[in-house]
């Protein structure tokens, strides 16, 4: 097993304790910081975990919320298989459902 940084987005979290509930409520604080996103982009931001992110926006969201980069972002660690150990022990799951291997036997 080999351990995989992961990471926990707490935008919606931080904006409740700002009585901020509405995704719109963000919207025009973020153009007063020169960031201009449209409703659809500022609800994904805030209900889904960004994969990509300017540094402009992380530096906006800090401001507007008062807050440090790792409450906002909390690094996780989890483990991971490798897929090698995987292959090595048994196909679980395709039981009887493995090929047979062909047999080509000469032709009489």
């Amino acid at each position: 097993m080999t351990a995989k940084l992961d990471y926990q987005w707490h935008l919606r979290k931080l904006m409740a304790s700002q009585d901020m509930f509405s995704t719109a409520q963000l919207r025009p604080l973020l153009a007063e910081r020169g960031i201009e996103l449209s409703t659809s982009q500022v609800y994904r931001l805030v209900t889904e975990t960004p994969e990509r992110l300017s540094l402009k926006l992380l530096m906006a969201l800090l401001d507007i919320l008062g807050c440090t980069m790792e409450q906002l972002i909390e690094p996780v660690a989890t483990t991971v298989r490798l897929r090698k150990a995987a292959a090595a022990g048994s196909a679980k799951g395709v039981g009887d459902f493995r090929p047979k291997r062909a047999r080509i036997t000469p032709a009489e």
